[in-house]
């Protein structure tokens, strides 16, 4: 693994001052460099170069745009899908997930993550797999007993025509066989 880039090797106050003078734009890239060499020699610490903050700032841009279009495409899908009952939506969780252990592993990678912060990433990817397990579980559940009732109603409505059928066809003079072969019918009964 390489080392911490200066940025990362920031306490964490001075970067989220980094953080928030980037986002300004107001504030260039060197006049935050600037503001953070000062604030760094305040400190007694060695400064970082301008090239370092733009460094960066390029790659929290890029992060922040890959950022933007998960999130446009998981709208998109979920937009699409809804609540529909299936496993899409689970598919999708999993996808996304998936996603983001090869971003965790680019960050290993790059050394964007230490010893002491990797255990709670890797706990909230555990509770993320887990919370899409469950989804995906209840997902298919739901689709089951949706199912389920919609067997029963057919069944019921079926069970309500045969009745009614047999009732007005007695009426009609035909044989009690004729009746109980057309009531069979109704019910998808065979012979």
């Amino acid at each position: 693994m390489g080392r911490p880039s200066a940025i990362a090797r920031l306490p964490p106050d001075l970067r989220e001052a980094l953080h928030a003078w980037l986002r300004d734009p107001g504030v260039t890239q060197t006049e935050a460099a600037a503001q953070l060499n000062a604030a760094l020699a305040e400190a007694g610490q060695a400064p970082v170069s301008r090239h370092a903050v733009n460094r960066y700032d390029r790659r929290m841009r890029q992060v922040g745009e890959r950022l933007r279009q998960s999130r446009q495409v998981a709208d998109a899908w979920i937009a699409r899908l809804g609540s529909r009952p299936g496993g899409q939506l689970g598919h999708l969780v999993v996808e996304m997930l998936r996603t983001l252990v090869f971003e965790l592993t680019l960050k290993l990678q790059e050394s964007e993550l230490t010893a002491e912060s990797l255990p709670a990433v890797a706990g909230q990817l555990k509770h993320l797999s887990l919370a899409a397990a469950r989804l995906e579980k209840a997902s298919a559940e739901s689709v089951e007993r949706e199912e389920k009732i919609r067997r029963a109603e057919r069944a019921r409505a079926a069970e309500e025509a045969a009745a009614q059928a047999e009732k007005s066809l007695a009426g009609q003079g035909l044989s009690r066989e004729s009746v109980a072969a057309i009531k069979r019918e109704i019910l998808g009964i065979a012979a």
